[in-house]
């Protein structure tokens, strides 16, 4: 679980994840690759950093575009477990499609 971050502590997170933004409650961004292959190698290695962390973002898979969301469902809003996993999700995109 988590303690939910408030509006000021958001607006810093965010500050630090600039292609992030606030939509409904969760952090949101969306990434476009450069071919489908390399998508689903995003993906997968999102997958394994979500599993050992145990914290999951909701991923949604359009051909070469990748829509990621980070929230905690168990406390409804965002959590420090969020902005690191953003944070993470940022890491592998950049070193992926470099």
């Amino acid at each position: 679980m988590g303690e939910l971050l408030r509006d000021a502590e958001i607006g810093k997170a965010l500050g630090q994840l600039p292609r992030w933004r606030l939509v409904e409650g969760g952090l949101e961004r969306e990434v476009e690759l450069d071919s489908f292959p390399q998508a689903i190698q995003v993906v997968n290695r999102v997958a394994e950093i979500a599993e050992n962390d145990d914290h999951h973002p909701d991923i949604d898979i359009r051909w070469r575009t990748l829509r990621f969301r980070c929230s905690t469902h168990s406390v409804n809003g965002i959590t420090a477990k969020d902005v690191r996993l953003a944070a993470e999700i940022d890491g592998v995109v950049e070193s992926i499609s470099a």
